[in-house]
């Protein structure tokens, strides 16, 4: 592995599939959620189909999974799973990957680190008082705050924080089109849920080869 060491000013992460797992919880909240409407008592969630939409936004990831739904259908849904992702997630958690406090400490004394997510508004609060890792990172965007693409999000943080040389962490191939949108280079995290053929500076196996390449 080549190193990409002082390269860069800043880390921007992805939060699902990059810094934590949590697709066993969602998924069981969602059909908490399924099972309150009577027109979806035929849907099955599963951790499967949860991985399969991860990295979407949260208005797509329901046009995916439901095509069929009226519009107000749809909404309702939304709504339903997004209220119990919240407040399962809030009791269970998703899991960390291996080493990440101890890697996010070590990159913290070289970087200044942030996360940029497609999630809702509260999600990415969630993850960081849940596990204590707000001392962290300095800033985070997502989805929810304005519904803006992630593209979008990543130039925020880059020019509201003044960042020169940053480099962002992520598992899809959606995020490394984000990332190469607002000019910025990509790490493959290819222990997550996606995949990325070409284009990224780097592939790294488990979070913690980030202290070996950074």
């Amino acid at each position: 592995m080549d190193s990409l060491k002082d390269k860069f000013d800043s880390i921007i992460f992805d939060l699902d599939g990059t810094l934590w797992d949590s697709t066993e919880t969602i998924a069981k909240a969602w059909q908490t959620a399924l099972d309150k409407a009577p027109y979806m008592s035929h849907e099955v969630m599963t951790r499967e189909r949860v991985r399969s939409i991860t990295g979407m936004t949260y208005d797509k990831i329901f046009e995916k999974l439901f095509p069929s739904l009226s519009t107000e259908q749809r909404a309702e849904v939304q709504q339903l799973c997004s209220v119990a992702e919240l407040d399962i997630l809030h009791k269970q958690g998703g899991t960390l990957y291996p080493n990440l406090a101890d890697t996010l400490t070590y990159l913290g004394k070289n970087y200044r680190l942030y996360i940029v997510s497609n999630c809702q508004s509260g999600y990415i609060e969630l993850f960081l008082d849940l596990h204590n890792m707000h001392h962290h990172f300095l800033a985070h965007q997502c989805y929810g705050t304005k519904g803006n693409p992630k593209a979008d999000n990543i130039r925020d943080i880059v020019n509201d924080h003044n960042l020169q040389n940053p480099v962002y962490v992520g598992d899809t191939t959606g995020d490394y089109d984000s990332a190469t949108k607002a000019g910025v280079p990509f790490i493959f995290a290819a222990y997550g849920f996606g995949q990325v053929e070409s284009g990224q500076l780097a592939t790294i196996n488990n979070f913690d080869e980030l202290k070996q390449l950074l």
